[in-house]
């Protein structure tokens, strides 16, 4: 039996690479989606691939701008919108110093039509899709969510950063609407039937598909902007995460704000793995997975860009599962499980990864099992088995150390 399938979340900006993906997982969690999109840096090709993942045909779609306050608002007044996402938004860093005035216009204006409509027509539950560039160049890695914004980098960083002052002004002054901000870092990747990806029209102007568009010879060669950053290999580090991980903790987030699970009107989530790999890793891990040599340069620094941007691992994917602390899971029972993915091999790896099913499984099936005194205790039972599994061996290596040397 599916949960909430008699909620609705409208998804601007749903035909777009994120957006698509978080339409797949929100229908396959049970969820009926509204789409519209304006189709600016995108086309109808993620939104049929979505049908075709689903099996949905009858998925309602609005070929729209968000900036347009009467279609945005009539979009809310002919459909019953139990949570809107909102993705629609410009998101280069580069073009954005180059055109600081349209980022503005359109990130600010669209985002103002969306709560406005939304508070008007009875839709409580408003997420953002924010980003980790609020963090500005931290001065302290890595950030969470108590990390003190920095000056925005870039303009597209600027609008992030008021587009969540927006929502949170908006919240403290109208009692009909709640938010949640997900600020996530590097989202790579593509669906694993490969029917949706990341596919931007022209120029892209993000790291993986410029290096796929290399690999395949559509771009002649892959820019890498600036070999002289204080980092291991002089190039920007970056947490990179799995687009279906990132769409799931969308899902998460929804179900938190239409299941009353907020502990306040307006919430603030980092979205990331905690481990932070550079752009020449990346080149270099794609290389080798597909026994090629892309053609890359090193360029100069590219405007707006930071040194380095990851969080601690407050989220955790682990095994295909995404576990969020905040969400109401164990920190001691997360480390087991990290630590069983990492090292675990054979038939342990298998029960972990059985463990791991069923525990989101559960989860997942009914919202707040793992909270309270249950989670307190997974979280200690975990931790005890992480230590006696770290432990244990290096007391038998002693022990049997002494008994040689006797």
């Amino acid at each position: 039996m599916k949960l909430n399938m008699k909620k609705c979340v409208l998804v601007s900006g749903g035909a777009g690479f994120i957006g698509s993906h978080v339409t797949v997982e929100l229908i396959e969690s049970g969820y009926d989606v509204i789409v519209a999109d304006n189709l600016s840096n995108s086309d109808l090709t993620c939104f049929e691939g979505v049908k075709k993942i689903t099996g949905k045909e009858d998925i309602p779609f609005y070929k729209m701008d968000f900036c347009d306050e009467k279609a945005t608002d009539d979009l809310f007044a002919t459909n019953k919108i139990d949570a809107v996402i909102h993705f629609a938004g410009f998101k280069a860093v580069g073009e954005s110093v180059a055109e600081p005035l349209k980022y503005y216009r359109n990130n600010l204006e669209s985002f103002i039509n969306v709560i406005e409509s939304a508070r008007r027509h009875g839709c409580r539950n408003i997420l953002f899709s924010s980003s980790a560039t609020v963090y500005g160049e931290p001065e302290k890695l890595p950030v969470t969510e108590e990390s003190p914004r920095q000056s925005a980098t870039s303009p597209y960083g600027n609008t992030k950063q008021m587009c969540e002052d927006i929502l949170r002004d908006s919240v403290s002054a109208y009692s009909e609407i709640r938010g949640i901000a997900l600020r996530y870092f590097n989202p790579v990747g593509a669906h694993p039937s490969a029917l949706i990806g990341e596919l931007p029209r022209g120029v892209p102007n993000n790291l993986v598909p410029f290096i796929t568009q290399t690999a395949i010879g559509i771009r002649e060669c892959l820019s890498v902007f600036g070999n002289d950053y204080p980092t291991p290999d002089g190039s920007c580090q970056r947490d990179f995460i799995d687009i279906v991980d990132l769409a799931k903790a969308h899902v998460c987030a929804v179900r938190r704000m239409i299941d009353d699970k907020m502990k306040k009107e307006y919430e603030i989530f980092n979205i990331g793995t905690g481990t932070p790999l550079s752009v020449m890793e990346l080149i270099t891990g794609f290389e080798k997975a597909n026994n090629l040599k892309l053609n890359y340069k090193f360029a100069p620094r590219r405007p707006g860009d930071v040194v380095a941007i990851t969080q601690p691992s407050n989220l955790w994917i682990v095994g295909g599962c995404i576990v969020f602390d905040q969400f109401g899971y164990g920190f001691g029972f997360t480390a087991y499980m990290l630590y069983m993915m990492q090292f675990a091999d054979g038939p342990l790896k298998t029960s972990h990864y059985a463990i791991c099913t069923a525990f989101m499984w559960l989860s997942m099936k009914i919202p707040g099992l793992f909270s309270g005194y249950l989670q307190l205790s997974l979280g200690y039972v975990g931790f005890f088995i992480l230590v006696m599994i770290c432990c244990i061996p290096a007391f038998a290596g002693v022990f049997f150390a002494r008994r040689r040397l006797s």
